[in-house]
């Protein structure tokens, strides 16, 4: 029973880090309808970014993760305005074409200036170790990721159902010249909620550094796993990725710890399973758009 707790937190935890890396995709993906398989590259550059403030300039590690978010945002913003809007109204197929593009430049770009060796970031003592709670293990960092994570979720699912930006994202969504006609600035939605969704990413990529590690080929290793996460939960809300990671990341630690040798096919036996019951995924429409 204790090992089937350790790794329900563990996967727990696993799962909440996938969903903030995923997340961003969830909502370009479903709420823009733009395929965006570049995504796991703007989570990379938040990585390094954290990375090199913390083990190379010595800043705090919670201090460098702001910053995380904010780079990746940035450069999902000048990316979003210079190519990808140009890409909004074409086809899903030029759409995976050009982000497929993006992200082979990214990783030889990176693996020039960084090199090629997998790195993880240095964590401050105090979240270093674990303690027992009735002789469950509970990992310092890993309960970190599931709080940071968590009130992420909710933040998220309060914009976009709550706020009155939420409602301006979905009307330039489903009518783009009637929210126009109605005064909202369709483009200046669609660049601010790109750049959140990169911003998430890189936030994600930076507390996702020191369990995954990063290395240049990060976009390329995890753009799977991402796909997965919004294909199972469906691509028309948050809450869909949110299960659905949550699932994945439960089934992923126990399948690694209980069947180490087929564990890596335990998601995607999960992904076959509810696609064939449920095609559009947990929580996808019933008809397309």
């Amino acid at each position: 029973m204790t090992a089937i707790l350790t790794n329900l937190f563990d996967g727990v935890a696993y799962g909440m880090l996938l969903f903030v890396l995923a997340c961003g995709l969830a909502v370009t993906l479903g709420l823009m309808n733009f395929v965006n398989l570049a995504h796991g590259a703007f989570a990379m550059a938040g990585g390094y970014v954290c990375a090199v403030l913390v083990n190379r300039v010595g800043w705090p590690f919670f201090a460098a993760l702001p910053l995380a978010f904010v780079a990746s945002a940035v450069i999902g913003a000048l990316l979003e305005r210079t190519l990808y809007q140009h890409l909004y109204a074409r086809s899903h197929l030029d759409q995976v074409l050009f982000s497929i593009g993006l992200v082979f430049m990214t990783v030889a770009t990176v693996d020039y200036i960084m090199g090629s060796s997998r790195i993880f970031i240095k964590l401050p003592e105090i979240l270093q170790g674990q303690f027992d709670i009735f002789g469950v293990g509970i990992g310092r960092y890993r309960l970190m990721i599931i709080v940071i994570c968590g009130l992420l979720t909710v933040g998220l699912q309060l914009v976009l159902s709550k706020t009155r930006f939420g409602s301006r994202l979905r009307a330039a969504v489903d009518d783009p010249r009637a929210a126009s006609g109605l005064g909202i600035n369709v483009p200046q939605v669609f660049a601010f909620t790109f750049a959140f969704g990169c911003g998430l990413a890189g936030l994600g990529g930076a507390l996702s550094a020191e369990i995954l590690g990063l290395d240049p080929y990060f976009p390329l290793k995890f753009m799977i796993y991402f796909l997965i996460v919004v294909t199972v939960g469906g691509s028309s809300s948050i809450t869909g990725p949110f299960l659905a990671s949550l699932l994945l990341g439960v089934a992923d630690v126990a399948g690694k710890y209980y069947v180490p040798k087929l564990g890596p096919f335990v998601i995607y036996t999960i992904m076959i399973v509810i696609l064939i019951w449920r095609p559009n995924g947990l929580f996808g429409r019933t008809a397309t758009r």
